[in-house]
């Protein structure tokens, strides 16, 4: 029996197997080079294990392991190659998915052993001895050739359930060949943390060997359930980056180490590693072609941006009134969105983090309340368009700048030939210092040719428009008003090559709803740049 179900950071394992288990999320499709930097990422977060797949079974895992020993030094992390024990009937030594785990010369191996009866008879077709023989003969074997070696208990909480001792015996095998970790798993994810922390403090009981827990996220608890787990003695958890992962996925790496850190008070990675969360979370997405979860917690872009007025009056007084932690120890940062349920507070702390200085202006903080009230009644937006608001509120200070231009008309066109080519032309015509300027344009659609002629346009009085591109266009339908008719908003990113900024734009008419955001693109790109 165990002596202390308390677990302790000394001994603590993080154990990520995005490269694994993560990459099996639908429409995820690492090469060997992403899988190479996706570890060195999650090195750069502290994990004490990667786990880089299953050479032997997988040829890119094989080639993975090949190219980690030359390509990929890591600092913290200690990498792990994923295999099966040994063949029913087979002996140890002759199977070939054994060997190529030891092929793969990585410092530790993590075998999947199946404890639940069920999946013994009716899936491995073999009898329950045969199956513990199995686990002690593959880890005996690895430990004998100088290996580390962890035991996932695939499908332990559903065999629980069917028989409460098997699973145990499978881990009594396991520890008593030498295995270091008994990973609990619930691999078809269907446990609440009240069931988790029950069968695994029994467990705990009963067992004298290190625990780990490894949780699907079918039931949304995974991270609860892997908490549970550890508070009922488990010191060794496994998760994915973002929670990617078969089915509805994985425990999120991320917010295990934020919660196991911050909540719980265990130092599970080393403190300097703490505040790269959101930054490796966000690459990894990128390196995965997944967009962020603005919700995710802990170091999604949302997760500490405050929109109602009320929070906004309270976070002006101290943040930690509706902060659950300081952003900055997870790398993210406090946002204010600015709407309709906007009040005097909300302009004010938008303006600080936007730079603009609000001291002593209420008068024109309540003209920006009053607009952005009426506009977002219209379909307008500047939760994501801080450029936008960011020009909406400079106009109404005292010294606001006068516009890069006086539009004359714009007119757009849109000719479709025989052969199927479609072709776009812009003619703006505007005033810039006194001076009327005509500019014509092509482009690949109306919105680019017209942002091209604008550009052309302003570009002599303003040289840094020169550096200045269109990188993302956005259209929502705010509302049918029968036909085609419907209010448009537009969101458009624009960068110089070293920063980006959106603006949005809002009408019936989706050209000049791209007209409002394009015009502000290129004022924010000429007052900041």
């Amino acid at each position: 029996m165990a002596t202390d179900s308390s677990p302790t950071s000394t001994d603590f394992h993080v154990f990520d197997t995005t490269l694994r288990d993560g990459a099996q999320r639908e429409g995820v499709s690492y090469s060997v080079a992403d899988k190479l930097a996706v570890a060195r990422l999650l090195d750069e977060i502290g994990v004490g294990y990667i786990e880089g797949g299953w050479p032997g079974a997988m040829p890119k895992d094989t080639e993975f392991f090949a190219r980690a020993r030359t390509e990929l030094p890591l600092k913290h992390a200690q990498l792990v190659a994923f295999g099966a024990t040994r063949k029913a009937g087979v002996a140890v030594a002759e199977d070939p998915q054994v060997a190529a785990l030891l092929e793969a010369r990585t410092p530790v191996v993590c075998l999947v052993a199946k404890s639940d009866v069920r999946h013994v008879r009716e899936a491995l077709r073999t009898t329950l001895e045969e199956n513990l023989a199995m686990v002690a003969d593959t880890v005996a074997h690895l430990v004998a050739h100088g290996r580390r070696v962890f035991v996932d208990c695939e499908h332990f909480f559903d065999g629980y359930a069917a028989d409460p001792d098997y699973g145990v015996r499978v881990l009594e095998a396991a520890f008593g060949a030498g295995a270091e970790v008994g990973v609990l798993c619930d691999t078809n994810g269907g446990m609440l943390p009240m069931t988790v922390g029950r069968v695994v403090a029994d467990v705990r009981a009963r067992t004298s060997g290190k625990l780990g827990i490894h949780c699907q996220n079918d039931t949304g608890c995974a991270v609860a359930n892997t908490l549970a787990a550890v508070e009922a003695g488990v010191t060794h958890v496994q998760g994915t980056a973002n929670g990617y992962g078969e089915r509805a996925g994985n425990a999120d790496t991320f917010v295990l180490i934020a919660n196991l850190v911050t909540k719980m008070g265990l130092p599970v990675v080393p403190a300097e590693c703490l505040p790269e969360l959101q930054r490796v979370s966000h690459a990894i997405a990128e390196l995965a072609n997944i967009a962020p979860d603005d919700h995710q917690p802990f170091v999604g872009g949302s997760a500490f941006a405050h929109k109602a007025g009320l929070h906004a009056s309270a976070i002006k007084v101290s943040p930690q009134l509706y902060n659950h932690l300081d952003p900055a120890v997870v790398g993210n940062d406090m946002r204010i969105l600015v709407t309709e349920m906007a009040g005097r507070a909300s302009v004010e702390l938008k303006g600080r983090e936007l730079g603009v200085d609000l001291a002593g202006q209420g008068d024109a903080i309540g003209r920006v309340v009053d607009q952005v009230k009426v506009l977002e009644a219209d379909g307008w937006s500047f939760e994501a368009a801080d450029a936008s608001f960011e020009l909406l509120l400079r106009a109404q200070l005292p010294d606001a700048p006068p516009p890069l231009f006086e539009l004359e008309s714009y007119r757009v066109s849109v000719e479709h030939w025989g052969n199927g080519l479609v072709v776009s032309e812009a003619t703006v015509k505007v005033h810039v210092d006194g001076e009327r300027i005509i500019r014509t344009a092509e482009g690949n659609g109306p919105v680019n040719a017209l942002d091209n002629a604008l550009r052309e346009a302003l570009v002599d009085r303003y040289p840094q428009l020169a550096g200045v591109a269109l990188a993302d266009f956005k259209v929502r339908i705010l509302g049918w008003k029968g036909g085609t008719g419907a209010t448009t908003r537009v969101l458009v990113d624009t960068t110089d090559g070293t920063g980006e900024w959106t603006t949005v734009g809002v009408h019936d008419n989706i050209v000049e709803a791209s007209w409002h955001a394009l015009v502000d693109a290129l004022t924010y790109a000429v007052r900041h740049r």
